[in-house]
């Protein structure tokens, strides 16, 4: 696996302008947050899996 990400943090109140830029700092975060969401998952299997083989 890779390193361990940090959960990340949601964009700061006034960091989005409204303008509909591509990329907004609220796509970045999610996009961000899915990477993050999808390795909890793994690692939370992978601990089962080790629990499950003592």
């Amino acid at each position: 696996m890779s390193e361990l990400l940090e959960k990340p943090q949601p964009p700061a109140e006034g960091e989005c302008c409204d303008r509909a830029c591509t990329p907004c700092v609220w796509d970045l975060y999610y996009a961000e947050r899915k990477k993050w969401r999808l390795q909890q998952v793994e690692l939370q299997e992978k601990a089962a899996n080790q629990k499950d083989d003592d």
